[in-house]
């Protein structure tokens, strides 16, 4: 073979090299990077809460997210073992779990849906044991990139306005609002009326949820009441025959036929905060950019502004086309089976 022919030989066989091992290294263009998050509920006085987390680890399984953290904002004395259920059922055991130590709401679950799975799924955890929601909250955020955490709340504002308030300590010597200004991206939050009115996650601890909408030094995303009122969800789950030994689709279960105006699905407030914290706003909804403001007797108006840090959502996909979504995301699986 005479020397040109060699070269070129050469050269080709080290492109050919080049290109398999570029190939190899090439991120997929569905490559995702898990946005951690810290979910903020009030796990007992309604079931849309247990939608919206089984929405939560089927995104978390699918790599859109990182659950930092699940911790209740209200005084059930099951709420612990509850999300404990839920978190073990979906196989991760390990995520921390707080509870309000000091103010908080209570409101009974008149369903029973809580006590109902905590007695038949597997949980190691019980409210006298669960720490302090805040000392969850500061832990977490004090570990995480600066600007990166995703705050889903949907249920009251206690936890939060006791964050903003909370003093340095062994986690981090920032006060709590500078905390949270530091770590935390954006607040998504199923709460309040738009463009006004009077909300059960707003009125409960009215003060609490002034002081943290007033405070809160990030962008906050509001997907109110009108929203979630007009998609309901559920009934595909509970008539799912595959899905066996659920504790989600026992809550459905339980719960759909308590009140007659769930014959057909429960509303779903919470399930739309997460889908938007997980997903976005676009493409199921279009936003309005302003201010929210609460006031000491739980109401709430709105004032726009499109340089507001403030935004709520208004619908843009057909409701229908959202209700499919959830109810599909409600029925995720265990990656793996840990019952």
């Amino acid at each position: 073979m005479k020397p040109a022919k060699i070269i070129l030989f050469g050269l080709l066989i080290l492109s050919i090299i080049i290109s398999s091992c570029n190939s190899k290294k090439k991120i997929p263009e569905n490559t995702i990077s898990a946005v951690p998050v810290i979910f903020d509920t009030d796990f007992g006085p309604d079931y849309d809460d247990v939608g919206a987390i089984a929405l939560l680890h089927a995104f978390a399984d699918s790599g859109y997210v990182k659950i930092l953290a699940t911790v209740g904002s209200c005084k059930d004395t099951l709420i612990a073992p509850a999300l404990d259920v839920v978190n073990t059922y979906f196989g991760k055991p390990g995520i921390p779990i707080g509870i309000p130590k000091g103010k908080g709401i209570y409101i009974p679950c008149v369903q029973h849906w809580n006590d109902s799975i905590v007695r038949k799924y597997p949980h190691d955890i019980l409210n006298r044991s669960a720490r302090d929601a805040i000392d969850v909250y500061r832990e977490q955020l004090s570990k995480q990139p600066d600007k990166s955490v995703v705050i889903i709340t949907v249920g009251f504002f206690t936890n939060l306005a006791a964050l903003l308030k909370s003093a340095p300590d062994k986690y981090s010597e920032l006060s709590g609002d500078k905390l949270v200004a530091k770590k935390v991206k954006k607040l998504v939050s199923m709460a309040g009326i738009f463009p006004e009115g009077r909300e059960f996650n707003v009125e409960k601890d009215s003060l609490s949820t002034k002081y943290a909408i007033d405070n809160w030094p990030t962008p906050i995303v509001f997907s109110g009441f009108e929203i979630g009122s007009k998609i309901v969800t559920g009934l595909p789950l509970v008539k799912n025959s595959a899905i066996r030994n659920s504790p989600v689709k026992d809550v459905f279960r339980i719960s759909l036929p308590f009140y007659e105006g769930d014959k057909n699905g429960r509303m779903s407030w919470d399930e739309t905060a997460v889908l938007i914290a997980c997903k976005g706003i676009s493409p199921y909804f279009n936003s309005v950019k302003g201010q929210f403001i609460t006031f000491d007797d739980g109401h709430n108006e709105w004032k726009n502004n499109p340089l507001g840090n403030h935004e709520y959502v208004i619908f843009k996909m057909p409701k229908e086309e959202i209700t499919e979504t959830i109810d599909k995301l409600m029925m995720h699986q265990p990656v793996k089976d840990n019952r």
